[in-house]
């Protein structure tokens, strides 16, 4: 990758799974949420981590309480770092509820989001609001992100509901789904505490067929970064990252943690040693 220098860390320090792909990356995304920093933090953040965060978004409705110049600035260094970038889903579904959806992807779009969240967790919309929201992102040129799932407390998937939503929305145009778990990470597949279901996990991710590379699953804590990546591998999306747990992350998909070192810095030996043997 573009993050590091090769010439002085060999790919064998630098990515011991050997699997880590340059961006823009189909699969292995990192999705970033950002709840108010400013101008000269976020700088540092894509100074040190943007080459392996594909896309941030400004959490819930905070992209309106930027004075609008600092907004642009941040949109347009999003973008000088070819990282995509958009407002909060609770942001959008505050146009819904005051019937303004084709004017709220045409402002996402006219200040410089180059990708919008399209969510109902915390205000209702329905199914056909929801397909026409995602086909007018879709032709405003926006990557369309939608989210299944609800903020309120004790929420768990309705799996048929679930694979329904996923088929619905990625047929209606949306390049990726995200898994709610709130920014707290106690919802969703998630248990109060935190923990995740891991045979649950399993299940949705099989139900979920090739549709499977294009789910995000929201994961802010460490020990739920890990238990997803020792579950679905290291090419599974994540989202809600903090942006300061971006080098973190990279760290733990690469097997450059004591979490993850030892089994994937074993299976990226592996397919080494295979790789070699074929060219034999």
């Amino acid at each position: 990758m573009s993050g590091h220098d090769p010439s002085f860390w060999p790919q064998t320090w630098s990515d011991p799974s050997f699997e880590r792909a340059r961006k823009p990356r189909q699969q292995g995304l990192t999705m970033v949420i950002d709840k108010g920093l400013g101008l000269h933090s976020f700088e540092d953040v894509l100074n040190v981590s943007a080459s392996y965060i594909d896309v941030y978004k400004l959490g819930f409705g905070t992209s309106v309480l930027y004075p609008t110049s600092l907004l642009e600035s941040k949109i347009a260094l999003a973008r000088m770092h070819q990282v995509l970038i958009m407002p909060g889903g609770t942001f959008f579904e505050v146009a819904c509820m005051h019937d303004e959806v084709e004017r709220y992807i045409n402002a996402v779009r006219t200040i410089g989001f180059t990708a919008i969240e399209i969510s109902d967790g915390s205000l209702p919309i329905t199914s056909d609001l929801r397909r026409q929201a995602i086909q007018l992102a879709k032709q405003a040129g926006l990557t369309v992100y939608t989210e299944f799932g609800k903020k309120t407390a004790n929420y768990t998937i309705d799996l048929d509901k679930f694979i329904r939503t996923l088929e619905t929305d990625l047929l209606s145009g949306a390049d990726y789904v995200i898994v709610e778990a709130r920014e707290s990470g106690n919802v969703g597949v998630f248990n109060g505490k935190g923990e995740v279901d891991r045979s649950f996990l399993r299940d949705v991710h099989m139900l979920a067929g090739s549709y499977a590379s294009r789910l995000i699953w929201e994961a802010p804590r460490k020990e739920q970064q890990v238990a997803f990546l020792e579950t679905l591998g290291i090419h599974t999306n994540l989202g809600n990252i903090a942006p300061t747990d971006v080098l973190s992350l990279e760290s733990l998909r690469r097997g450059l943690r004591g979490d993850t070192s030892r089994w994937i810095i074993q299976e990226g030996r592996k397919a080494t040693c295979e790789q070699k043997s074929s060219l034999r």
